[in-house]
């Protein structure tokens, strides 16, 4: 990695800068989109083709500090219970338009806390969705899991449903760390968790870290990550903790002067980073690692890995569909936000109608643009043969990008006949310097730090 002081002039310390699971990012979606356009766009999809479906339930039985999620708290299962319902029918609304033949590569159950669901609600909502769009060959079946939330009931329901990955988030099994965050779990709790998870066959296990908490040290970094390590999890995310109090009212109770400084973050990260590679984790882009078995591994070694909401992914179908308050849906045409508040959610489904209330219609350079930011978030690189053949744009149009690009980070990108290379050394730079191909005004978002 290049020197400190270097970083620090390119600006990396103060820059704020999007994650680009998406592009656009999320702050440019609008009213273009709404519910007749997302429908048109369901039913375009190819006949017989597999496409992705992410589930989201918006509840928690605590809300945690440090999370900037779209949670609410319940200390009943009535608001469950109803959720569940009217999650049944949006996917019947989706029947309605879904073509002959689709099916699942891919179905994650995020939140919130899925697993507030009890084992009878998890059976009926599985039931449901693979009545309407049944898994495919290969396929995946993750859900997110609190090991404070989960028991062996429910573990028995997501196993029998077809469940055959688990996500934990960790993210961090200092004391002092999870008091501050408002996050108690145990790392023998977690152990127990993911114990409890594979008796049931269900091998697979992501689990999340953060770096950048409030009183996080480098040895305390350095003892969370064994910890996770002696999990053996098969794919790590080590994600910067993003404060930003002014969205997420509730990190104001996490105090800003317990934070690391971002050089502080930088070193937090690559403590992190160190241990997974000495462990033989591959790195994957910039903040995922992977067993050298693990799918992301492979799809990075044949040049098939690809970007989206959750993360780094080697899914390859075309179409996510998103499914709750608040989820967002890709599509080749665009992306397609549902309605954030779960009440105005429930009443445009109750009423019978999608509730698109956001979204993006590509247009003009946004795919060209999405695929050179997905490359470099990916691979470290952009393949000019493969831009060439597959977008609208001149040789020199896109060396002009090139050059552009590496003027503003001082020459320390290397151009060939070949394409645009990021290297290992300057790699902390890479949201940065995929922020020079957006073509989108950043000043309105509120984005997260860079490192």
């Amino acid at each position: 990695m290049i020197q400190k002081s270097q970083l620090a002039r390119l600006g990396l310390f103060d820059a704020k800068v999007p994650r680009y699971t998406s592009y656009p990012t999320a702050p440019h979606f609008s009213n273009d989109v709404g519910a007749d356009r997302f429908g048109d766009w369901v039913s375009a999809i190819k006949p017989e083709s597999a496409i992705s479906l992410y589930i989201h339930v918006p509840f928690c039985r605590r809300l945690c500090w440090f999370c900037a999620c779209r949670t609410q708290g319940t200390q009943t299962d009535n608001p469950v219970i109803a959720y569940v319902d009217v999650l049944k029918a949006e996917l019947d609304l989706l029947a309605a338009r879904l073509p002959d033949g689709v099916v699942l590569s891919r179905l994650h159950w995020g939140g919130g806390t899925p697993t507030l669901l009890n084992p009878d609600l998890m059976r009926d909502l599985s039931r449901h969705i693979f009545s309407i769009v049944p898994l495919g060959h290969d396929a995946e079946f993750s859900v997110e899991i609190d090991p404070n939330e989960v028991d062996e009931a429910r573990l028995d329901a997501l196993a029998e449903a077809g469940m055959n990955r688990a996500s934990i988030g960790v993210q961090d099994f200092d004391d002092e760390i999870q008091k501050t965050i408002g996050r108690i779990q145990s790392y023998d709790t977690t152990r127990d968790a993911v114990d409890t998870i594979r008796a049931r066959g269900i091998t697979s296990l992501n689990t999340d870290i953060l770096y950048g908490l409030p009183h996080q040290t480098k040895e305390r970094m350095t003892e969370s990550v064994q910890k996770l390590l002696s999990l053996n999890p098969d794919r790590v995310a080590l994600y910067g903790y993003a404060h930003v109090p002014w969205m997420a009212k509730r990190q104001q109770l996490i105090p800003s002067e317990t934070l690391p400084t971002p050089e502080q973050r930088l070193d937090l990260f690559d403590t992190a980073r160190r241990l997974f590679m000495w462990d033989n984790y591959a790195e994957i882009g910039i903040d995922h690692f992977a067993t050298q078995e693990d799918g992301l591994t492979k799809a990075l070694n044949s040049g098939r890995l690809k970007r989206n909401f959750q993360g780094y992914t080697d899914d390859q179908a075309e179409v996510l569909i998103g499914v709750g308050a608040s989820s967002i849906s890709r599509f080749p045409q665009g992306y397609a936000q549902n309605n954030p508040a779960t009440s105005a959610h429930t009443k445009a489904i109750r009423d019978g109608r999608f509730s698109t209330s956001r979204g993006h219609l590509f247009k003009d350079q946004d795919a060209l643009r999405a695929r050179l930011i997905e490359a470099l978030m990916c691979d470290f690189q952009i393949n000019t043969a493969e831009i060439l053949s597959n977008f609208d744009v001149s040789a020199e149009d896109l060396g002009g990008m090139y050059d552009s690009t590496n003027s503003a980070f001082g020459g320390l990108l290397r151009i060939t006949e070949n394409g645009l290379f990021i290297p290992p050394e300057a790699r902390a730079l890479t949201r940065m310097i995929a922020r020079s191909f957006d073509a989108y005004d950043l000043s309105k978002a509120g984005h997260s730090s860079a490192i």
